[in-house]
């Protein structure tokens, strides 16, 4: 069964590598051309014998772009296709200092939040560490971006379909491998990963010598309430998030940055913004406020812009450091898992 070929880190080619025979310097030719985006069948540097017997043991790509959508604000979404056959989804947004890709982790999704599409069908299956860093380096191909300081995309958000600490050991090995130097070598400082909060992984997270952004989805300050929109909450309370919040801040010094869709009537009134601030003041934080991308398979409904600088404005107010997210891709199905939950059923698959 064929392997691939991103999952193996640069030490792991070396050695690979190493047992073929072949010259040392292979590696490093290999390594590079993959983190390009490049088949084996344009490795031209690289004997086309070799090559070949590269091609019976691997997949050069981790995931490839099957369709692009287009939105009016410039922001792009992708479908990649999986070597499987199963598809997940990307986001590309466009911004001063560069492009930012949202990417997924998984195919589908358990957590189930009432917001998302992402969970409608469950969750299918992990993906491996070298299929998220496929959709990276697919996207940073098509935008005509190389590896090191000549790619495209600067900053990487693990907020696509799935939950990044369900899939710990790939996505911590993803982490690694999109920050190789001898690669596409986005720093981790550039890298946010969201989590809707469980609570063991980020502890274990703390642990690991990585830097990314940690981002936790709380979308409520009372946890009788966000247990109604996120069924994770019945496992780990608030108070508990908090405590592996500022436990990674101990470990990493990193400031912590807490995503709130806004959801008409459910979590949007001033009783929400005060016990947010009495929840948050003084800690090292940021409050990242989302408009509701209304999903059709959901019942839940967004404000209006108006009602979100409204809470933004309480929430400043109040003393605490938050931001109102700018609304993209609405017109081309920009939440999570609406692309793919599209193709699923215009495809039957």
């Amino acid at each position: 069964m064929k392997k691939i070929a991103l999952d193996l880190s640069y030490d792991e080619w070396k050695k690979h590598i190493a047992e073929t025979g072949e010259k040392s310097f292979r590696a490093t030719q290999i390594f590079r051309a993959l983190h390009r985006g490049l088949d084996f069948s344009e490795m031209t540097e690289i004997p086309k014998p070799f090559r070949d017997k590269l091609g019976e043991s691997f997949y050069a790509q981790g995931a490839t772009i099957i369709k692009t959508l287009k939105s009016a604000d410039g922001t792009e979404k992708f479908l990649f296709g999986l070597q499987d056959k199963n598809v997940v989804e990307g986001v590309l947004m466009k911004y001063k200092y560069g492009y930012t890709l949202c990417v997924s982790t998984q195919v589908g999704c358990r957590m189930n939040c009432a917001f998302c599409a992402s969970g409608l069908n469950g969750l299918v299956r992990n993906l491996s560490r070298g299929e998220i860093l496929g959709e990276v380096i697919a996207v940073n191909r098509y935008l005509g971006g190389d590896v090191a300081d000549k790619r495209k995309i600067i900053n990487v958000v693990l907020m696509g379909s799935g939950e990044p600490l369900d899939n710990y050991d790939e996505t911590v090995g993803f982490l690694r491998l999109v920050s190789e130097p001898e690669g596409i070598n986005i720093s981790q400082r550039n890298i946010s990963l969201s989590t809707c909060g469980i609570v063991p992984k980020m502890y274990k997270l703390a642990e690991e010598g990585v830097s990314v952004n940690l981002t936790v989805s709380l979308h409520s300050p009372f946890d009788e309430e966000r247990k109604r929109i996120m069924p994770i909450a019945n496992t780990y309370t608030i108070g508990e998030i908090l405590d592996a919040c500022a436990d990674y801040f101990d470990k990493t010094g990193r400031r912590y940055i807490f995503e709130y869709v806004l959801i008409k009537g459910e979590n949007d009134t001033e009783r929400h913004a005060e016990r947010l601030i009495e929840l948050l003041k003084n800690r090292p934080c940021h409050v990242n406020l989302i408009r509701l991308n209304e999903v059709k398979e959901r019942a839940l409904k967004g404000g209006t812009e108006k009602d979100a600088y409204r809470f933004l404005g309480l929430l400043t107010k109040g003393g605490l450091s938050a931001t109102l997210r700018r609304k993209m891709g609405e017109d081309i199905d920009g939440a999570c898992g609406q692309l793919r939950q599209r193709y699923i059923e215009e495809t039957g698959n």
